[in-house]
Parts: C-alpha cells; sequence; structure tokens
C-alpha cells in the first residue's frame, strides 16, 4: 500500500547555475507530496497522518514557508529540493511496517519532479 499526504508552501528562489528567466528571483505556490511505502499496523493504518504532518512540518515547511530556499539548497531546482526533502524525512519516517517511498515536488500545477531515494 502507499500511503500518500500533500502539502503546500510559498517560497523564492533563483537558480544561479541557469541561464534563462528563473535565473531571477521569483517565487511559486510549491506542492509537497510524500508517499509512505508499507503495510497497516495491529491499529490498521500505516502512519498516523496527524503524525505525518507534524513531522513534514517540523522538518521541511517550517524551513521552506515564506523562505528565500537558496540560503538552504544552494541550487535549488526541483530536483535539488525533491533530494533535499527526502534526505530529511526518510530516517524519521522509516517503521518496522512502512518506509518513505518517494517525494513529489510542483512548482506549478503542471510541472514537477518525483524522487524515490
Amino acid at each position: 500500500m502507499i500511503l500518500i499526504k500533500e502539502f503546500e508552501f510559498d517560497a523564492a528562489h533563483n537558480l544561479i547555475n541557469y541561464h534563462g528567466k528563473c535565473e531571477k528571483l521569483h517565487g511559486h505556490t510549491y506542492k509537497l507530496v510524500v508517499k509512505l511505502e508499507g503495510n497497516p499496523d495491529n491499529e490498521g493504518m500505516i502512519f498516523d497522518f496527524v503524525e505525518l504532518k507534524k513531522i513534514v512540518k517540523e522538518k521541511v515547511i517550517d524551513k521552506f514557508d515564506h523562505s528565500y530556499i537558496n540560503e538552504i539548497i544552494k541550487q535549488p531546482t526541483a530536483e535539488n529540493i525533491a533530494v533535499y526533502v527526502f534526505n530529511e524525512l526518510k530516517d524519521v519516517l522509516k517503521r518496522d511496517n512502512c518506509r518513505l517511498f518517494e517525494v513529489e515536488v510542483w512548482e506549478t500545477k503542471n510541472s514537477g519532479i518525483v524522487y524515490r531515494g
């Protein structure tokens, strides 16, 4: 089974190693999708949605929301943001019955990246 939880945050960035309009400072309303793969535990759940929301908020959303992402990630492409988020969450979300499966980072409603570690 795959458990899915979506989040949203607003942030600014610019791509310093890119030559085009995205090298200029700009912002996005990002959508972050966190997916866990696993089997239901003795309570019938892969992971408690309330606990997942709290962890992702503390580890990711609070850092990125209304931030300048270049202060966190040198070249904050969607790809690099996805790798960063995956690495921040993989150990803290690991349980006997589940693991972090993938993260999606969407810069716009039709442009995003999927990363599976």
